[in-house]
């Protein structure tokens, strides 16, 4: 699948990329099935409507689901069936998911159903792919899914707008009626055939959509991380002898020796990391949050790239039950059960946990007069008078708690359902919901650290940063400048926002080069 700026992507066959599903959950960017996977999709659908004639049960097609496969259903009462399906299982409850991980679940349905696997007609992938492109999002709640079965809830709601019905939000973001906004996008309601109901809703897309958004982040939030980290050394007076490349190559993980390349390119050239090196320098040791950033920030991104390992054999499997095979047979599986994701989604919320709890402590050095060297308690302007940043340490103290309870992991929490035929489930959108809290909140702790090394950095004049710090300081502008108290608040969701969006990595990078 290909993508360009602001031009549609096209769904085929084969898998889509991280780039696909965050431009089309994201940027709104409108989607196309392919003339292969239009005809694969006819192609198998022709199978679907051979066994729909034959006398004997074939589960989904003739017969009722989960716990009731055994009751065969006679033709006349199918399209009963399907739809009775959907909105039975439209069953969700709770706030409404945020609108790009709607149309994430949206986007890889459709792209499973490209696949040729799941047995729908090519109106109802059209249909489908018209309600992307025309902005249409069902309204999706919070609550529903045990990812097993797939992300059923949520994705018989999506399947529920697409038959006309529930509620959902337009372009621009209007709670209308899904009749009513298909109709304005001229997109006719789908009467489901045979197979077609399992097919909308038998899928891991919500939770691998969670997935594949939180790694675009972190790919970002993990290399902030490190400009944050060498920020802080370089405003606490710290060393970067310990980055040193041959150092990290006796333990060779690749991306702890990643991050120690990100924090030396960062601090090359720092006249503050000059002004302290040589014999008159007692310190031989900084503390473990400096000094051991590397094999933090390392080891989460290389669970990163397992996670994101994971997604990529998951972006190129056609998850449905039943399947039909290669050679055109229709099989009974399992391979809706969320656990692989649910591992990774947890893993991930395990390493934000994790870098934000360094990030705190080496916030905390700064303003504790007694470990900063040199710079006033609490980096205040009449300490005493002033708080500083004390209770921006605070915010970000309450932060990192919150991420401790989120990292305990949903994947090993079952709990049996629908008359104990699905007995062990995943739980693995609940993994990625929390994930998506723990992503947030890992980008608030980074931004409060910029900041508070950004003021640092700024009482240590007349000495200057080096080059990638400076231009950080420079993106930052009146943020994070000494003086007396203000406001914090705004000054600190501004960090976030530009902690967000990549404009703290790159302005690191407009001095210091790629960093990865």
């Amino acid at each position: 699948m290909t993508v360009e700026a602001h031009r549609e992507v096209v769904v085929g066959v084969g898998a889509p990329s991280v780039e696909d599903v965050v431009a089309v959950a994201r940027h709104a960017a409108p989607v196309r099935l392919a003339d292969e996977a239009l005809a694969e999709i006819a192609r198998t659908r022709a199978v679907v409507d051979g066994l729909a004639s034959d006398p004997l049960p074939h589960y989904g097609i003739s017969t009722g689901f989960g716990a009731l496969a055994m009751r065969h259903i006679p033709p006349e009462r199918r399209t009963a069936l399907q739809r009775s399906l959907i909105r039975s299982h439209a069953a969700g409850s709770g706030p409404q998911v945020e609108r790009e991980v709607v149309r994430a679940l949206m986007f890889l349905r459709l792209s499973a159903l490209a696949t040729g696997r799941t047995g729908v007609r090519p109106e109802t992938a059209s249909a489908y792919a018209a309600m992307l492109s025309a902005g249409v999002t069902p309204v999706v709640p919070e609550h529903g899914s045990l990812g097993c079965s797939g992300d059923l809830a949520p994705l018989a709601h999506c399947a529920l707008a697409l038959m006309g019905e529930g509620p959902v939000r337009d372009r621009d973001g209007a709670l209308r009626p899904a009749a009513e906004a298909l109709a304005d996008a001229g997109i006719a309601p789908i009467v489901l055939a045979e197979k077609e109901g399992l097919a909308l809703i038998n899928g891991t897309d919500g939770m691998l959509g969670m997935l594949v958004l939180a790694i675009a982040d972190l790919r970002t939030l993990l290399v902030t991380a490190d400009v944050a980290a060498a920020m802080s050394v370089e405003g606490l007076l710290g060393t970067d002898a310990v980055f040193a490349a041959d150092l990290h190559a006796l333990r060779p993980h690749p991306g702890q020796a990643a991050s120690a390349a990100n924090m030396r390119a960062v601090l090359a050239g720092s006249p503050i990391v000059a002004s302290h090196k040589g014999p008159e320098d007692t310190r031989v040791q900084d503390a473990y949050s400096l000094r051991c950033a590397p094999a933090v920030t390392g080891g989460a991104r290389d669970t990163l790239d397992h996670a994101a390992l994971v997604a990529g054999r998951e972006l190129s499997s056609a998850i449905d039950n039943p399947v039909i095979t290669l050679d055109d047979r229709i099989e009974s599986n399992g391979n809706f059960h969320g656990a692989p994701l649910a591992y990774v989604l947890d893993f991930l919320a395990i390493v934000c946990a994790d870098v934000a709890s360094m990030a705190e402590r080496r916030t905390d050095r700064f303003l504790d007069a007694a470990r900063s060297h040199g710079l006033p308690a609490f980096l205040a302007h009449d300490p005493g008078v002033d708080s500083g940043h004390m209770i921006a340490q605070y915010t970000q103290a309450g932060l990192v708690s919150d991420l401790k309870r989120l990292a305990v992991p949903a994947s090993v929490d079952s709990i049996p359902s629908s008359a104990m035929q699905e007995d062990h489930v995943s739980m693995g959108w609940n993994a990625a919901r929390k994930l998506r809290r723990s992503v947030d909140a890992l980008g608030r702790v980074l931004a409060v650290e910029v900041l508070t090394a950004a003021r640092g950095i700024r009482l240590r004049a007349p000495l200057e940063p080096g080059p990638a710090t400076g231009a950080v300081l420079a993106a930052l502008g009146d943020l994070g400048v000494p003086g007396a108290d203000r406001f914090l608040a705004p000054e600190i969701e501004a960090t976030v926002a530009l902690v967000r969006a990549g404009a703290v990595r790159a302005a690191a990078e407009s001095a210091a080069g790629p960093l990865r």
